[in-house]
């Protein structure tokens, strides 16, 4: 047949693409093989297989097994499984290749960030992970104490009761009245701020030892992804899964302790206090007739040798496909406070499956937790420092046999005086019970047509129920009130959900040689409801009051990121998000918070035993939001409140219930925060030792506040509105290493540093230099006292006061204070900002040293430049304080010998002690042995002290104070623990 040129360019396309496709069937090659277990043997199911330098991966089956076909041109092959390390094997001649993957630690090489994970050489922004197998060790009841100094920029003040809650700060907070507490993330499902009602602590929600890593994303390069709730930063917990392919294996841990206070506030004993007191009023005196013949240490009477125990069940594996992981934990402990206790069941269960030759990968979830709490009445810890030592505990009366202070010429209580310590204990039930669950579904799909493609689905739920009362009998002296004790019969109910839907897509893929792109964009909504209930009366019912309130509010967002890598050094990083927030009217509702990064791989050197083998620059600048304001959901909107029942007016023979409108704001929009991190990574003697170095800049403006406002312009005295300015400068320098490592023995070591600095910038609309500040920080001693202030040019809730005047000797003159502006007279204007509760620099350190199945570990923090208002010494170390007009006396501290005054001096800077300390928060020892259960089986024990040092110059019950302001601190307990793990 004769060609025809019209048709020689269809045939001759067909007759290219077959020699092509023939050429590309002779070109590429297929690789089969099998991955197992080193150490079992057992075939890995999901691992993957990836042609180094494309896109081309596959993943084993449900017997290990893999084939792929390689490209031309590809010469080596990389091998990954979460667990194990990364392998990359040169493929040669060979068309099989089999391979036993040992376990490694892969948590050192990949952190969790916002929607997903990197390489920890690949990150762009500031993010630090502690794993399992770095936690503190202790009486450790919440997740935030299993990280307490181990992280650079982060603060965790512990408060001292029995599954207290803490005071987590990522760099120092970033906001003035909202709220300062980090974004938490468990498992995806980001947790509400404004915690449960009769909870002790959000994060008793997980059992410690469920935790498989705790990752701190502290810039906003990494934060902003998370947008509106990210300005102080965000903590993203990952518990523990089971693994594809695994066997059955069982763990216990258990632990056991007894705790004691590590100190208490230094007051005179009973022969001390009457020597006082005679010394002051002369023996016969009324002064003296007011003691007792007893010595009774009050503080003694009411803090315990609390006992501790912790039991966790675990087991985990595969069921052919199906990996799981399932957990039961048991915690019960008691507070040094008398009467104080935590109980706790929490149960945990999560299942990642795949289908699809792995395309589909499940994790399905539930994590919950029933407990109970009996609180203390904390008073009784102000009673046991002022109540008479010379007074017996019990005595023969009606009032439950407890000692109490009679009225002058009358045997019913003078409630002026301090209650009875122990009874404040024993004749108060204050009791909750909150069951809490979370359950989360995540589906990750990878499209078979387009592999470099995949979508995500998180669906989570978070649900609590809880219910509480306060029952003080008719017979406790501290309740009495005119003739007769009515007692105390309250009760209150709270349930809580929040639900989250959020899907993503995420396309990741080698576009050219050394380019890569990753890139992602979702969509998030959740939903938060609270309703609540309380019931207040007496015994009998009488004095009832009651209500019911419940409130909503939603959060909808936008997100994407996208990461580009080109060549082997270079990483840029960009994310956007966009919140609408239903607490803002429609006009402020929504915020945009966008974010750059870039890294530059300035060295990277493999296995390089000398000097530096990685140094990388890092540098992001973005921006975050805030509008977490406390319990306040329509700060924004106009709202009524109904009168309570016995506050309505009567019309006629009805009561009408009224409706007050409430204060509001319709411009109130969100508060921003800009955050500069630069940074340095750096690996030497082949990753020996690690570290990084950091400064930073964030500026907050347009702060949510509450401020006074003028007479009849709004239905309040105070609104929340936006007004102000604030501004954190910092450095931080992390440090790991294992400075030295024999083949059955090694230490490494870990410390890192932090100087942080907070200053207001802006408080009023106008500049307005007579405006002092905002007054803040009660104190005890007077109703509407203030010992703080924040003010411009100055930290947040520094100290207000005088400048105290000494005489030669030392010693403080009364009322005596230093004319600072030099007018010639002492009044308010010569008041001045005196350092500050936070931090200027604080550091943690930790040791681990292991000699064949031994184990060494210690853990410590120090903070420097914090300074404590010691409300215990200016309270009640007056001579005047002594003796009360209405027939008692009051302790006071040794102290009040050294300062000589006869009234209370509160204003002065005397009273604002240097509280820096040094503290080991535990120091553990252990022994592993092998093989007690049969092959593979494993059995530690070890014994740790909790708080074991303390060394710090302040006089005060303890240093470590958040607020700044020591008044009925809760003493933090020292405990010796003994505890087992076994996994067999």
């Amino acid at each position: 047949m004769k060609l025809n040129a019209t048709h020689f360019p269809h045939r001759g396309l067909v007759l290219f693409a077959l020699l092509l496709i023939g050429q590309l069937a002779f070109a590429q090659s297929t690789v089969t093989g099998t991955l197992t277990d080193a150490g079992s043997g057992e075939p890995l199911i999901g691992a993957y297989i990836t042609a180094v330098g494309t896109a081309k991966g596959t993943v084993t089956d449900f017997d290990g097994t893999y084939s792929l076909d390689v490209p031309a041109g590809v010469t080596e092959l990389d091998i990954s499984y979460t667990g194990y390390a990364t392998q990359r094997v040169t493929i040669g001649t060979q068309t099989t290749i089999d391979l036993a993957l040992s376990a490694g630690e892969t948590l050192d090489e990949v952190v969790v960030i916002g929607y997903g994970t990197v390489k920890r050489e690949d990150a762009t922004g500031s993010v630090e992970t502690v794993s399992a197998s770095q936690f503190n060790q202790g009486a450790v009841t919440s997740a935030q104490e299993l990280v307490a100094g181990k992280v650079s920029g982060v603060q965790v003040t512990t408060d001292g009761s029995p599954g207290g809650g803490a005071t987590i700060r990522i760099r120092g907070g970033s906001s003035l009245s909202a709220n300062n507490d980090p974004l938490i993330i468990i498992d995806g499902v980001p947790l509400p701020t404004d915690g449960v009602n009769g909870s002790r602590n959000p994060l008793n929600l997980i059992n410690p030892n469920d935790i498989e890593t705790f990752t701190v994303l502290k810039d906003a390069s990494a934060t902003a992804i998370y947008g509106s709730r990210a300005s102080n930063g965000v903590v993203i917990i990952t518990t523990k899964k089971g693994k594809a392919g695994a066997g059955l294996q069982l763990s216990y841990n258990g632990k056991v302790g007894l705790g004691s206070a590590i100190r208490t506030v230094d007051v005179f004993d009973g022969p001390g206090f009457r020597d006082l007191i005679t010394e002051r009023f002369n023996e016969g005196s009324p002064e003296v007739g007011y003691l007792g013949e007893a010595d009774t240490d009050w503080q003694d009477e009411i803090l315990q040798t609390s006992l501790f125990h912790d039991h966790n069940v675990s087991a985990s594996g595969s069921i052919k496909s199906l990996p799981y992981r399932v957990s039961v934990g048991y915690t019960n402990q008691e507070g040094v406070l008398l009467t104080d206790q935590f109980s706790r069941v929490t149960y945990g269960l999560n299942l990642n499956p795949s289908f699809f030759e792995n395309r589909l990968q499940i994790n399905a979830g539930i994590k919950g937790v029933n407990s109970s709490n009996h609180f203390a009445d904390r008073g009784a810890l102000g009673s046991a420092i002022s109540f008479d030592p010379t007074q017996p505990v019990r005595q023969d009366n009606a009032f439950g046999n407890y000692f109490y202070t009679s009225q002058l010429n009358n045997p019913n209580p003078q409630n002026l005086a301090p209650s009875n310590p122990l009874a404040l204990l024993e004749q108060k039930d204050d009791e909750t019970d909150v069951f809490r669950y979370i359950a989360n579904f995540t589906a990750d799909y990878r499209f078979s047509f387009l592999p470099a493609l995949r979508a995500n689905l998180n669906l989570a739920t978070d649900r609590s129920q809880s219910d509480g009362s306060v029952r003080i009998p008719t017979n406790a002296a501290f309740a009495f009130d005119g003739d007769s004790a009515g007692g105390t019969d309250n009760s209150f109910t709270q349930d809580k959900n929040s639900d989250l839907l959020e899907f993503y897509l995420n396309y990741a893929e080698d576009l050219t040689d050394g380019i890569r792109l990753d890139i992602l964009g979702g969509y998030s909504w959740q939903y938060f409801f609270r309703e609540n209930t309380f019931r207040n009366a007496d015994v009998d019912g009488s004095d009832l009051n009651e209500g019911r309130d419940a409130s909503e509010n939603y959060l909808v967002s936008l997100f994407s990121r996208a990461n580009l890598t080109i060549g082997d050094r270079l990483i840029l990083t960009g994310t956007v998000r966009r919140d609408a927030s239903s607490r803002f009217n429609a006009d402020n509702r929504v915020g945009i918070f966008p974010s750059a990064a870039a890294a530059y791989k300035l060295i990277s050197v493999e296995n390089s035993p000398k000097g530096l083998n990685s140094l990388k620059l890092r540098v992001g600048y973005g921006v975050t939001g805030q509008q977490e304001i406390g319990d306040v959901y329509y700060p924004a909107q106009a709202t009524y409140l109904a009168s309570q029942p016995n506050a309505r007016y009567r019309f006629g023979d009805r009561f009408i219930t009224t409706l007050r409108p409430e204060g509001y704001n319709a411009n109130l929009k969100w508060e921003e925060t800009a955050t500069l991190n630069l940074a340095v990574d750096f690996g030497m003697f082949n990753d020996r030792l690690n570290g990084s170095v950091e400064v930073y800049n964030r500026k907050t403006s347009d702060l949510l506040n509450f401020i006074p406002v003028p007479a009849g312009t709004n239905l309040t005295n105070f609104i929340n509105s936006n007004l102000g300015d604030l501004e954190v400068n910092g450095f931080e320098i992390s440090l790991q290493g294992t400075p030295y490592q024999k083949e059955n023995s090694s230490l490494s070591v870990g410390v890192n540093f932090t100087v942080n600095s907070v200053e207001l910038t802006r408080l009023t609309t106008t500049e307005d230099p007579s405006f002092a500040g905002v007054l803040t920080g009660g104190i005890a001693g007077g109703t509407g006292r203030t010992i703080q202030i924040n003010s411009v040019g100055s930290a947040p809730n520094s100290f207000y006061v005088f400048e105290q005047v000494y005489d030669e000797t030392g010693i403080p003159i009364e009322g005596v204070y230093v004319d600072r502006n030099g007018d010639g007279v002492v009044d308010d204007d010569d008041l001045y900002r005196y350092e500050q509760p936070a931090a200027n620099s604080f550091l943690g350190f930790t040791a681990n040293y292991e000699l064949n199945n031994f184990d060494f570990s210690f853990a410590g923090r120090a903070s420097f430049g914090n300074y404590v208002y010691d409300n215990n010494l200016s309270n009640r170390a007056t001579y005047n304080q002594l003796v009360n007009s209405a027939g008692f006396v009051t302790n006071t501290l040794p102290e009040i010998r050294e300062i000589d005054f006869d009234d209370s001096q509160f204003v002065s800077d005397y009273y604002v002690r240097d509280a820096s300390f040094l503290r080991l928060d535990h120091i553990t020892a252990g022994y592993r042995f092998n093989e007690v259960f049969g092959e593979g089986s494993t059995l530690r024990a070890y014994l740790t002290v909790q708080n074991p040092v303390l060394i710090t110059d302040y006089r005060g019950i303890d240093p470590e104070v958040f607020s700044g302001i020591d008044n009925e601190i809760y003493p933090r307990a020292r405990t010796i623990l003994l505890g087992v793990g076994a996994n067999f």
